[in-house]
């Protein structure tokens, strides 16, 4: 953990295509007094990233190398090809590798997707990044297999992207260094991430609001205030001749009987 412990802060790593806003929003309305620094790091360089010590936690595009890393899968993305809108396979909603056995499919050295056989034909030469196959297949160079969400990143008028059925998939983690116990922080983060409520998150929570102690002293002076006030308010206001001696009326004739 980054800062010290009187004046902590986190360092949350996130891959191209994953966007943590929803989760660095609850973490600063939970933690405000412990900053949150978001770093985006290339998927390959994500777990060395963190077995570095570069990051606290870091959300990762699995599969990867988790030697020494634990992580909890999080979602499943669709996996997609992006072509040019004029292309064939526009016309359609869904297509196989298969399908893709005649095009040119571009392989960029930051794939995330675990092809054992990629479909297609090889490009002569694999691009540097997701970035760069865009612009090949822009220029009608091949087309690109990718997860969902990074052809949302990459978006361009000219290009769209259509599901693949067959194709392998990418799953979204988080994922921290291995430790027991698991640091307080991460284990607040952890809880956010889950959905976890205020109360049941583990880890460091926030304060208690000053301005519900009045209402809680208020609260326990009430309880410990003696009980029966009914009964109190009877004792001080007795009506004469009702009992404030002892006597009894006698029925009918209102008259006290006599004692012998």
């Amino acid at each position: 953990m980054t800062g010290s412990e009187s004046s902590p802060s986190f360092r949350l790593a996130y891959v191209p295509g994953v966007t943590p806003s929803k989760w660095v929003r609850i973490w600063n309305e939970r933690l405000p007094d412990v900053p949150l620094t978001l770093l985006q790091v290339a998927a390959h360089e994500a777990p060395d990233t963190l077995r570095d010590g570069g990051a606290d936690a870091g959300f990762v595009r699995l599969p990867m190398d988790r030697t020494g890393l634990s992580a909890i899968p999080l979602y499943t993305e669709t996996t997609v090809v992006v072509v040019p809108k004029d292309h064939l396979v526009a016309a359609v909603e869904e297509v196989s590798t298969g399908d893709l056995a005649d095009e040119i499919v571009l392989h960029p050295l930051d794939d995330t997707l675990g092809w054992e056989e990629l479909p297609g034909k090889p490009a002569f030469e694999r691009p540097a990044t997701t970035a760069d196959a865009i612009e090949l297949v822009a220029a009608g160079i091949g087309v690109l297999v990718v997860p969902q969400s990074l052809a949302r990143l990459h978006h361009r008028k000219d290009l769209t992207y259509r599901t693949v059925t067959d194709a392998p998939v990418s799953r979204v983690a988080l994922s921290w260094v291995e430790a027991e116990p698991t640091p307080d922080l991460i284990e607040h983060f952890i809880g956010i991430v889950r959905g976890r409520t205020v109360n049941s998150t583990r880890g460091p929570q926030p304060p208690a609001s000053g301005a519900a102690q009045p209402k809680q002293r208020k609260a326990a002076a009430g309880k410990n205030a003696p009980r029966g006030g009914k009964g109190a308010k009877a004792a001080g206001s007795a009506k004469p001749g009702r009992g404030g001696s002892g006597a009894k009326p006698t029925r009918g004739t209102g008259k006290p009987r006599r004692r012998p």
